[in-house]
């Protein structure tokens, strides 16, 4: 963990808040890549990750934007209603599980919302690096539309749907049917968008490992809980097993035991708490392993997976 200290707090947008954090030393941040994220350890005990919205080469800064979920659990509403210019915090090195492909001869980003945040990071890393790059930015009005400032300097590139001033929602597809051969997609927003994304990239004929996604929530339907059964999960280098009843995760019963692992979201989005798997097969409902990281079935994300086996082995 990082000591860091809020140095500067700006209005970006309606109900988006933009945050400065610096180390409370005075000397440089741990280095991160474009898109990456940070866990935000706040006053009230809450834990949370934001994207960086700032470039890489900026090692003496980490750049936030929040915006104020409707429905928050809190961790939004703490940050804009008692956050403080000065305040201390703690952060966690930053975590790349969304990042450039560095071969792709062209990067297109499509951003819905708050989603824009790693996007503004990886066009840092695109313009310092002169990649090409190009992006559609999706938001239901002007009010809302977060560093709009940040993007006008690259006004050819950027495409800005607003729904309020249109009829028609955005023509992601005719967005998608344009870009070049070889090219990588980058998609972070609410899931209605990054769906249409995943669906059109399919039908231009990307391929899957060139199509990449972020998010921000666990959208979709949820599991039912009631169609789980139990299994047990076995700790090989404690030499414990224990029983996951259905309805509680592997990361709840292993708490309930008094085993804590580190976690950070619980929904399957952040990676904190992935553990090496020695034996059985998961049952994988989170959404930051890959396809080829699945199919390897060499570890879990225990805050949302479960087991297709009666047993998982874990290297614990």
């Amino acid at each position: 963990m990082h000591d860091v200290f809020v140095s500067r707090l700006t209005h970006e947008a309606q109900g988006v808040l933009g945050i400065e954090l610096r180390a409370a030393d005075g000397g440089a941040l741990p280095t991160f890549t474009a898109g990456a994220h940070v866990d935000v350890h706040l006053p009230g005990g809450l834990c949370r990750q934001y994207s960086l919205t700032n470039g890489p080469a900026q090692a003496d800064r980490y750049c936030l934007g929040v915006g104020l979920a409707p429905d928050s659990r809190g961790g939004s509403r703490e940050v804009h209603e008692r956050l403080r210019a000065g305040d201390r915090l703690q952060v966690s090195a930053p975590r790349p599980l969304f990042g450039l492909a560095l071969e792709a001869p062209e990067h297109v980003f499509v951003a819905g919302g708050i989603g824009i945040t790693p996007i503004l990071s990886m066009i840092e890393a695109c313009q310092a690096t002169g990649q090409h790059w190009r992006l559609l930015y999706c938001v239901r009005s002007r009010a809302r539309a977060a560093y709009l400032w940040r993007l006008a300097a690259h006004y050819p590139r950027v495409q800005v749907h607003v729904d309020e001033e249109q009829e028609a929602l955005a023509d992601v597809a005719g967005f998608l049917q344009s870009i070049p051969h070889m090219a990588h997609v980058y998609c972070c927003g609410p899931a209605p968008l990054m769906d249409a994304v995943g669906r059109e990239a399919a039908s231009a004929g990307l391929p899957p490992h060139a199509v990449h996604f972020e998010r921000f929530a666990a959208d979709g339907a949820a599991a039912d809980a009631a169609a789980d059964r139990a299994f047990r999960v076995t700790l090989r280098r404690q030499g414990a097993s224990y029983l996951v009843p259905a309805g509680r995760s592997i990361l709840e019963t292993l708490e309930e035991n008094g085993i804590a692992l580190p976690c950070a979201c619980r929904e399957g989005l952040c990676r904190t708490c992935e553990t090496p798997l020695l034996a059985g097969r998961a049952d994988h409902r989170d959404f930051v392993l890959t396809e080829q990281e699945r199919a390897a079935n060499t570890s879990i994300i225990p805050c949302v997976s479960r087991a297709l086996d009666d047993e998982l082995v874990l290297d614990l």
